[in-house]
């Protein structure tokens, strides 16, 4: 990866089958807030990235329909953790990229499967072993 986060082709890559232009970006720096003396008053470190889901010619429509799903029209990623605002821009792009890659990850659907008959046996094995040692447990009657 390159500057930003970025491959050299001026492409983000969120999955092996989705990458958007960087030019779809829409960045916008500020002064961060908190402690940090003249330089966090002087400086416009955080960063704030955004990317428009419904306008991007990079995604294909079932990709688009899922993020619009999950994500909504636009997703943003902040980044204020550092003094520095390249580092900032480089961890809001990761940010965005991780929520987008989360957004386009498809679920295998769960096949159910049966127990195996030794994982069975392994279970009612331990069944009687617990009966056992309760019954150990009980105090004796006067049956006997």
């Amino acid at each position: 990866m390159g500057r930003y986060g970025q491959g050299m082709d001026g492409y983000l890559r969120v999955t092996p089958s989705a990458a958007i232009a960087l030019s779809e970006l829409e960045w916008r720096v500020t002064r961060s807030g908190g402690p940090g003396g003249q330089h966090a008053n002087t400086s416009d470190t955080r960063v704030e990235v955004r990317f428009s889901v419904t306008d991007s010619p990079s995604l294909g429509p079932r990709q688009r329909a899922r993020l619009l799903d999950r994500l909504g029209a636009e997703v943003r990623a902040t980044a204020a953790d550092t003094r520095s605002q390249a580092r900032n821009r480089e961890l809001a792009l990761e940010r965005l990229r991780a929520r987008l890659a989360e957004g386009l990850r498809i679920e295998r659907p769960r096949r159910p499967t049966a127990p195996s008959g030794a994982a069975r046996r392994a279970r009612l094995d331990d069944k009687r072993r617990r009966a056992a040692r309760k019954r150990e447990r009980r105090p004796p009657t006067d049956d006997g």
